[in-house]
């Protein structure tokens, strides 16, 4: 895997959007939490379509838990898309809360990004989510109003459930589609929309979190082909 060496420009405005979002919420801090987590997949799968020619990936990430629900972060992750688009680095802050029923909500707003030649910012688009959860079931929303820059309105919407299996495995299932709203701006394959489905058995070994499984889609072309996936990440608090 070819090393991935960023521009100092870059990461000092990483750094100050992170900064800023920690300045925005300091006044709401209550006890909060560094996290590292440094993940390794075989292929990088975004709604079942491979970011990385179906190529493993590394992807860390760091999160600032404020202590009172806020939190704040970076995540990475290697990518192949041509034309040297070699790097995805995003910006999120968001918010989490549970309520007295045991449904919880969470919310956030991610800013991607991609890097590695000229062109790459071309690619730059916001996105805000919401996520449902009630006893292992979850209901979950996403929407870009600029999909990878190329505009046009995008949703996501997907339904989930965790099964615990024993003591030590947990099971994962879950069904998304994404759908566009100016088919002229984009679409998959001439549609409108595709649908994503995945099954992954989850364990932890050692302290590190362990993920196999499948993903499909509706898709016809190679890069949303049926995938075995396999996954493996530790974190560090501090």
């Amino acid at each position: 895997m070819t090393a991935l060496t960023l521009p100092k420009s870059l990461l000092a405005k990483s750094w100050q959007t992170l900064s800023y979002a920690s300045l925005l919420l300091g006044s709401y801090q209550a006890q909060a939490d560094w996290t590292f987590t440094a993940s390794v997949v075989s292929n990088y799968l975004f709604n079942g379509v491979s970011q990385t020619d179906k190529n493993p990936a590394f992807q860390p990430s760091l999160n600032y838990d404020f202590g009172n629900g806020f939190y704040a972060g970076m995540w990475s992750s290697n990518v192949d898309y041509g034309s040297g688009i070699r790097l995805e680095l995003d910006g999120y802050v968001g918010y989490y809360t549970e309520f007295s029923n045991g449904v919880s909500v969470d919310t956030a707003l991610n800013q991607y990004t991609y890097h590695g030649s000229h062109e790459a910012s071309a690619l730059n688009f916001k996105e805000v989510y919401a996520k449902f959860n009630y006893q292992g079931t979850g209901l979950n929303f996403w929407y870009a109003w600029d999909y990878f820059g190329f505009g046009g309105d995008h949703y996501i919407v997907q339904l989930n459930h965790t099964f615990t299996l024993n003591d030590t495995w947990s099971m994962y299932a879950a069904v998304d589609t994404s759908i566009t709203g100016d088919k002229s701006a984009w679409n998959w394959e001439g549609k409108s929309n595709f649908t994503h489905a995945q099954l992954m058995f989850n364990t932890q070994w050692q302290g590190i979190d362990v993920g196999i499984g499948l993903h499909t889609t509706t898709l016809k072309e190679r890069w949303g082909d049926t995938t075995v996936l396999l996954t493996a990440a530790k974190s560090f608090s501090f």
